[in-house]
């Protein structure tokens, strides 16, 4: 069992993001947007897949799908001074994004996690050589003596792989302490994904929620689970909560959360669910670490 509550973060989520210390058990979680979200345990530090600038904006400027911003950008990456870990789980610019990833990178010099697929773009992008390190799925790597992260295989609407086998999406099993929490990246249901995910005992599954079609897909915008097939994956293996993510950023792909409330209400059971929110930060404590 694990409880999950939510205050109102600092003004300066930069400010937040450097609350706690290394007696700590709790694990606190900071939305950014999209699929971005700042993760602390302890005195710990990551970001994952972090959208904190408008450069889509400009790449698609002259284009019918503008990626225009529905929300700004929630924290300036040059004032986040304490980041350990930066983890991409693949190299959409909405995951990896060379502004983000450029100013964090002269602000806080964190090692940078990708997929072995998209380690020459990532060097392209800016991330130092003597910084990166690399997975494919099935592979693990420690982050700290508290911290570890599994890869597991993606499907963005795909399952793609590289000349050499690796896979060019993934998600990460983050162990953080007591609680494990998966975070899906980009994809959708594929055989094998249920049985993998129930055998790795996971407290949280943040998945995205903005599903697809064929309008997405024949303007080059892959897509991602329904809330349904969310909501079905956690019931199928036995995740207990649902952190939905990938929605409220681009008009043209996402779902209104009013309605994504009402779907939850009526199929979401016994599941616990969370639709989070910019500017919130959410404070878990598994049962162990419960004083």
């Amino acid at each position: 069992m694990l409880s999950l509550t939510a205050t109102q973060a600092e003004t300066d989520l930069a400010v937040a993001f450097c609350q706690s210390d290394d007696q700590d058990q709790a694990v606190r979680i900071w939305w950014l947007g999209q699929a971005g979200f700042a993760l602390k345990y302890q005195t710990t530090l990551l970001l994952v897949d972090p959208y904190l600038s408008d450069s889509l904006a400009e790449k698609y400027r002259d284009k019918k799908l503008k990626h225009q911003r529905l929300m700004p950008v929630p924290v300036d990456p040059e004032k986040i001074r304490n980041c350990a870990w930066y983890l991409c789980t693949h190299s959409h610019t909405d995951h990896m994004d060379p502004l983000t990833l450029q100013a964090v990178n002269r602000a806080s010099a964190p090692h940078f996690l990708v997929p072995r697929a998209d380690l020459a773009r990532a060097l392209r992008r800016g991330v130092p050589s003597h910084k990166l390190f690399a997975l494919t799925a099935g592979e693990s790597l420690a982050l700290t003596g508290e911290i570890t992260v599994e890869a597991v295989a993606a499907a963005h609407e795909q399952l793609e792989i590289d000349e050499h086998g690796n896979f060019k999406y993934l998600g990460y099993i983050l162990s953080l302490g007591g609680l494990r929490l998966y975070h899906s990246g980009d994809t959708i249901p594929y055989p094998g994904l249920t049985e993998t995910l129930a055998s790795k005992q996971i407290d949280i599954a943040m998945l995205p929620i903005n599903g697809r079609d064929p309008f997405r897909r024949s303007h080059g915008v892959p897509g991602n689970f329904t809330l349904e097939e969310a909501i079905t994956l956690c019931h199928d293996t036995g995740i207990p909560y649902l952190v939905g993510h990938h929605f409220e950023m681009f008009d043209f792909n996402t779902i209104n959360r009013c309605t994504a409330e009402t779907i939850l209400q009526q199929r979401a059971g016994s599941l616990n669910w969370l639709l989070p929110e910019v500017g919130l930060t959410y404070t878990i404590l598994t049962e162990d670490a419960q004083p």
